[in-house]
């Protein structure tokens, strides 16, 4: 049952089905919005009805055994609420009706198994192809922890409950995937909770459940450290000599990025179609996120526009009819670590980094405005953008420390003035 279920009651007259001025008097029972009508099977005069106090006006003996009636049939409903939510039954105008009038309450129980498949069925088409694999593993682990710790291979929604949520977050932590060697980090535990918890968050909208049992339940998120490239490290990897050529390809898709803020997924699918004049007569990169399909248009400075020139002719790249040559991200993310042994640089570098570097080294650094890098970056709210700005917070303080010693250099020259008898 909800805790906040609403009940009412409203007695109407059905005026458009009225016979020589008579017409049929109807109970509306509503539950949480839902309505439901039912027929009292008793008739009166129109202009006897008083639709403000719900009643019968005449002070006739019939509007009086009348008004009685609206009474005892409303304690009747009003009881028949009160004792399905002591129950804990599922509360709908259908099932008060059903209590009221002795019959077969409708109370399903839907399952995890049945809230899986209409969730996967239905959802899925919305959900970018990555996102989709990421909710199939979650529900993997959903069955398995059934399965471990409940001993069953599914369980009712209305099942669900608080404690449900607990030893599911506590089995995730103590749990190490076969394809692993450590446990699952807090994060990674948050965000498979996180859609258990979308799911559950549905089968509530189509009101499969009456409570929410993720209403008491707080996640927990570690911040972490976004990492990028600075202005010297990203100058090294441009300027570094390779012989190989898999890893000079893999540096200039890496460049590429840094300077566009284009994510691997997206980079991959880049074609001539996507590099566009603009109206200022510059080229631009046109695309949509395939992550969230939001429409990204990023003016391509002359190091991404260079490094498109040069792959024009590469054979990678003509028979994908791409951009550029296209190389999977584990094996991106493989050379990406040769390289920055080669560069002597000490991060742990991933292709991702490269859009960090663009939002803070190349555009927040240089003092484009974060409302032009969120829309460059296809950020649907400014506050994930707003991310970068704090990376930058050390950044901050290094140049304010600049300033302090550029003003306080003369005021210290006039104190050695002043000291010498100038």
């Amino acid at each position: 049952m909800r805790s906040n279920s609403t009940f009412s009651v409203l007695f109407w007259l059905y005026s458009s089905r009225s016979k020589n001025g008579n017409a049929p008097i109807y109970a509306r029972i509503s539950v949480n919005g839902k309505k439901l009508n039912i027929s009292l099977k008793r008739r009166i005069q129109i202009n006897e009805w008083d639709s403000n106090k719900q009643r019968v006006k005449s002070s006739s003996i019939h509007a009086k055994s009348t008004n009685q009636y609206l009474d005892e049939f409303y304690s009747g409903l009003f009881h028949s609420f009160q004792q399905l939510r002591i129950e804990g039954k599922h509360i709908t105008p259908q099932n008060i009706k059903a209590r009221f009038m002795d019959e077969e309450l409708d109370n399903p129980h839907f399952t995890m198994k049945e809230l899986v498949a209409y969730h996967n069925s239905n959802m899925f088409p919305k959900l970018h192809g990555n996102t989709s694999r990421l909710y199939l593993t979650s529900q993997k682990y959903i069955f398995l922890f059934l399965k471990m710790k409940l001993k069953k291979d599914d369980i009712r929604l209305d099942e669900l409950n608080y404690k449900f949520i607990l030893d599911f977050e506590n089995f995730l932590r103590r749990h190490t995937p076969n394809h692993y060697q450590k446990q699952i980090g807090n994060n990674a535990v948050m965000k498979h909770i996180q859609r258990l918890r979308k799911m559950v968050s549905l089968a509530y909208r189509l009101e499969w459940i009456d409570k929410d049992p993720f209403r008491q339940f707080k996640q927990r998120l570690t911040p972490t450290n976004r990492g990028y490239l600075g202005a010297e490290e990203l100058q090294a990897i441009e300027e570094l000599e390779l012989q190989c050529k898999r890893l000079k390809t893999v540096r200039d898709l890496f460049v590429f990025s840094c300077y566009t803020g284009v994510c691997y997924t997206d980079l991959m699918l880049l074609t001539e179609d996507n590099v566009i004049m603009g109206l200022d007569k510059k080229y631009w990169i046109i695309t949509k996120r395939q992550k969230t399909h939001n429409p990204v248009k990023i003016p391509l400075l002359k190091k991404a526009l260079d490094l498109i020139e040069r792959y024009k002719r590469d054979p990678g790249a003509i028979v994908n009819n791409t951009l550029f040559p296209r190389i999977s991200n584990q094996k991106m993310n493989a050379y990406l670590k040769e390289i920055a042994n080669e560069a002597k640089i000490k991060k742990n570098l991933t292709f991702h980094m490269a859009r960090h570097t663009f939002a803070t080294t190349v555009t927040l650094t240089n003092g484009v405005p974060i409302e032009t890098i969120s829309k460059m970056l296809g950020h649907r709210k400014l506050t994930t953008t707003q991310i970068y700005a704090k990376v930058l917070e050390r950044k901050v303080g290094e140049d304010m420390e600049v300033l302090r010693s550029k003003l306080e250099r003369p005021l210290e020259s006039d104190l050695k003035k002043k000291a010498n008898g100038g």
